[in-house]
């Protein structure tokens, strides 16, 4: 049972909604938040009725990255091989969200900073609110702007043109201009309509063929590196697959029966 004690969890309709819950700290990340984030992705992977993911933050920020005194002050003291298990470890919420074979949405109601803003880009679909903002903010810290995978995802999602400006920069980058590059799908008026949208979005994804989605977002995330070639002979395998699910059968029933499928997600 999935019961994490640093954030909020709710399970609803097939959606597991998770809830940055740090209001006062613009739901700042500290060692505990991380962690317990980075494993219940993972657990999500083994559980059948979650069909689709929402993730927000509680107050004005969705999540402003890692907490000043909580993370930022104690990396300053840590020995080379500590800093270096620390990195890895937000690579790894990383690489869990994106080998997470279900959709999530990023319902973006605040500022998102910092780790907040690579978790943002490496959820499936983003809404953000009119007066939220996305800022990777590293290079103004002197770190790399390359940092949790964003120097991977972002080039693919913006172009290469972009997330140099982006994460050179390191500028906030309003709603409006988010989705004009395409680093989110729909704005909404403010935080709580962003939020309705996305909750209406996982509802519409998790009533949907669930084994086919996955299959879709694996693909997806594999032929990046694929050539032509590659990519063509993969997805024919992964077809076939997608060919021998009951979802496949049930969608044929369903036309030919001039009704809605119900999808069970195998």
């Amino acid at each position: 049972m999935i019961a994490p004690k640093t954030f909020r969890y709710r399970f609803e309709d097939g959606v597991a909604t998770l809830t940055l819950d740090r209001p006062d700290t613009l739901n700042s990340l500290t060692f505990e938040v991380y962690r317990e984030l980075t494993d219940v992705l993972l657990a999500m992977r083994h559980e059948q009725a979650i069909r689709s993911v929402v993730i927000t933050g509680e107050g004005r920020g969705f999540c402003s990255g890692g907490s000043v005194h909580e993370i930022i002050g104690p990396l300053l003291s840590m020995p080379a091989h500590e800093l270096l298990a620390f990195t890895r470890m937000t690579g790894e919420l990383i690489g869990n969200l994106r080998m997470l074979a279900k959709p999530v949405v990023a319902a973006i109601n605040g500022v998102a900073a910092g780790a907040g803003a690579v978790i943002a880009l490496a959820s499936d679909l983003r809404v953000m609110a009119e007066s939220a903002k996305i800022a990777f903010l590293f290079v103004r810290v002197g770190l790399a702007g390359a940092d949790m995978g964003a120097a991977w995802l972002l080039p693919q999602v913006v172009g290469l043109g972009r997330a140099n400006e982006i994460l050179m920069l390191g500028e906030p980058v309003t709603a409006a201009r988010a989705l004009e590059i395409g680093l989110c799908n729909r704005v909404a008026a403010d935080p709580n309509a962003a939020r309705s949208e996305a909750q209406a979005l996982a509802r519409r994804l998790a009533a949907g063929p669930s084994f086919a989605l996955g299959m879709t977002k694996t693909m997806l995330s594999q032929e990046h590196n694929m050539s032509l070639h590659q990519a063509l002979e993969a997805e024919a395998q992964a077809q076939q697959i997608c060919m021998q699910t009951h979802d496949f059968r049930e969608a044929h029933s369903a036309f030919t029966e001039k009704r809605e499928p119900r999808f069970v997600g195998r």
